[in-house]
């Protein structure tokens, strides 16, 4: 143990024993998720996909969750998210996303050549928090699964707290929420010649919880309108 585990014991998020940030016996309370639903009209889809009747030009192609969002996902989720910002939760998290996604064959198919973008937050919540929860899994994802990570939107709209909204209420509140960033910032070239590499690419849209799926599909959107080809998202958690 440590200097800093010492004065600073890492502790369950649920029930608070001293080890890890999730013991042995909450950790078999986690459960991968296996139902999956088209974002676009709601109801239950085959491996994630987007319904044919549902596809239109701009929108999303399909959804991957790797686990269901049940009290003790919950827990350990608003422990990295919100006070006090255990940020040092990544390695276990981007671990817990990763293992539920490859166990998916049809989200296998879309890895090649893919490109990670995560979900950005508003300035100011990003100045509040100090950093982008949904950034942090994508690099550990970057990491486990070999796709390239890249900062390509940006939060024009700091919308409202969606906890209280219904999905229609949702949309509305996403819509016009997201832009392209001016320059690209990553690996690629910035501007338009950055773009130019985008176009025509699979984006895996990367998130913490999928609930209504409206954040996902205001941001499949802009990309869609880009000139992206295909545009997933891929969430930790999903609620049921």
């Amino acid at each position: 143990m440590g200097a800093l585990d010492f004065l600073f014991p890492k502790r369950c998020a649920n029930c608070k024993k001293i080890g890890e940030y999730i013991c042995t016996n909450c950790f078999a309370y986690l459960s991968f998720n296996e139902n999956s639903i088209c974002l676009v009209c709601n109801k239950s889809a085959i491996n994630g996909l987007t319904h044919p009747g549902c596809r239109s030009r701009y929108s999303i192609d399909g959804s991957f969750s790797s686990i269901k969002y049940n009290p003790i996902a919950k827990k350990l989720i608003y422990s990295f998210k919100y006070k006090p910002y255990l940020s040092d939760l990544h390695s276990l998290l981007s671990e817990l996303f990763y293992e539920g996604l490859i166990q998916n064959e049809v989200f296998a198919k879309y890895l090649q050549g893919a490109i990670l973008v995560p979900i950005p937050l508003h300035s100011s919540k990003l100045r509040k928090r100090g950093y982008n929860q949904a950034e942090i899994l994508a690099k550990g994802l970057s990491l486990r699964l070999g796709v390239q990570p890249l900062n390509l939107l940006a939060r024009v709209k700091n919308t409202k707290i969606q906890y209280n909204l219904n999905r229609e209420k949702r949309i509305v509140n996403m819509k016009s929420a997201f832009a392209l960033k001016s320059n690209v910032k990553g690996h690629l070239p910035a501007g338009k010649a950055g773009m130019s590499k985008v176009r025509g690419s699979t984006i895996l849209l990367v998130d913490d919880i999928l609930t209504s799926g409206s954040t996902l599909l205001e941001a499949a959107n802009v990309l869609k309108r880009a000139g992206v080809k295909r545009v997933f998202g891929i969430t930790l958690a999903r609620e049921q």
